[in-house]
């Protein structure tokens, strides 16, 4: 039996729940402002440490979007990840109850699962003993709720996978879903990933040097580390010929993606090994580098990640870089969320016309090279066609996402 050929994927919806706005349209509005959602904790008591500020989500109700889920049932992440998923379904004009009936699922990413929820056991256990857990959120602790959440708020009945590998988590998503539709596995997809701001992941990081005690300055010369973050991005996926019969809007075409890991270091990015993954998909997606027209970077605001990422864009494209930026340099580190929100920004340069900037950059580091263009504070008017997500994670775990404007 001969196989079916692979089918076109395209992105149709968008669901962004972010520290600078809930929704697509306030999220690319602000991206495109250069508009900072950093502020002090407020989530957990940060006095005893020198950092003190984090990337929140003040003005998230689950009531306001949430039709199905009971929030005292889920974590906050889970949360995070249906209330995006269910505004992504709403922002594709797709009959909810259509893609309930079709082969549909949800692929999400996350690093630190339901911390905020581990926080909180962590806790009782020590104030009370282990008898003293509260089996309410005994029950919310599983990071495969994360996807599970998404399911039960919109009715899928397809795969529900929590993907764990920090912060390129998301890309993996994006490529997991991507093979689903395109291969005909699924007819939907809702790709992306989610996770909260919490006491242990801003204490990790503390721990480890890499956190800025202000606001985190990608590419700056006088970056010093990343700012927590927090919020759900997720992504409609569905085939092209269905999007076109439907008439519905079309961001980007999901043109490929490589994944790859080294494992050479646990923290410690490898210029290389990121070089390669990024060759593999331009090969997946049968695109040249000359023809990518912006990076959306990783880019942490660490002084390691940034230049091992510049050293790394180099070895593939030589002296002709594309425009490069981060938009944590706005959302903070939205960890396992961090590559879906590159995702959706991408979409909306495509459709809109503008590089996503780099904001809180005074100087762009020397020891970068000539070259680095960071797209310094606010947006920029071009006419971006293929564009290039990045997502690096702790072990090695790297993902290139290639989208495309459809023509």
């Amino acid at each position: 039996m001969s196989e079916s050929p692979l089918r076109r994927v395209v992105i149709t919806g968008l669901g962004a729940v972010s520290p600078v706005g809930i929704g697509v349209e306030v999220f690319a509005d602000a991206v495109r402002a250069g508009r900072v959602g950093i502020a002090p904790v407020r989530s957990f008591d940060a006095t005893p440490f020198p950092s003190r500020k984090a990337a929140e989500i003040d003005d998230f109700e689950p009531t306001d979007i949430l039709r199905h889920l009971a929030p005292d049932q889920w974590g906050r992440s889970a949360l995070l990840a249906a209330a995006a998923s269910r505004l992504a379904v709403q922002d594709s004009g797709l009959d909810p109850d259509a893609l309930a009936a079709a082969r549909s699922g949800s692929i999400m990413g996350t690093t630190s699962g339901e911390s905020a929820v581990g926080q909180s056991l962590g806790g009782q256990w020590v104030a009370q003993g282990l008898k003293g857990l509260d089996p309410r959120l005994v029950g919310q602790m599983p990071a495969g709720q994360i996807a599970g959440a998404v399911n039960a708020e919109l009715g899928l009945s397809g795969d529900a996978q929590t993907i764990p590998t920090a912060c390129s988590a998301s890309n993996y998503a994006l490529g997991y879903a991507f093979d689903m539709v395109r291969s005909g596995e699924a007819d939907f997809m809702l790709a992306g990933g989610a996770d909260a701001v919490n006491r242990l992941t801003h204490a990790g990081f503390y721990a480890l040097g890499a956190m800025a005690k202000d606001l985190p300055q990608p590419f700056d010369a006088n970056r010093s580390g990343i700012i927590t973050g927090e919020g759900g991005a997720a992504l409609l996926l569905e085939p092209l010929d269905h999007a076109l019969a439907r008439g519905a809007r079309i961001y980007a075409e999901v043109l490929g993606y490589a994944a790859n890991c080294d494992a050479s270091h646990m923290v410690h990015p490898d210029a290389t090994s990121i070089a390669e993954c990024i060759e593999a998909a331009h090969r997946n997606a049968g695109v040249a580098p000359e023809q990518i027209d912006y990076i959306c970077a990783h880019g942490t605001g660490t002084p390691t990640n940034d230049s091992t990422e510049v050293q790394a864009v180099r070895q593939v494209f030589g002296d002709r870089l594309p425009p490069i930026s981060s938009i944590k340099s706005m959302l903070g580190h939205t960890m396992g969320a961090a590559s879906g929100f590159g995702a959706i920004a991408c979409c909306k340069a495509l459709e809109l016309g503008f590089l996503p900037p780099t904001a809180n950059l005074v100087e762009t580091d020397p020891e970068l090279g000539p070259g680095v263009d960071c797209v310094p504070g606010r947006g920029r008017d071009a006419q971006p066609r293929i564009v290039q997500n990045h997502g690096f994670a702790f072990g090695g775990n790297n993902v290139i996402t290639i989208l495309g404007r459809y023509t």
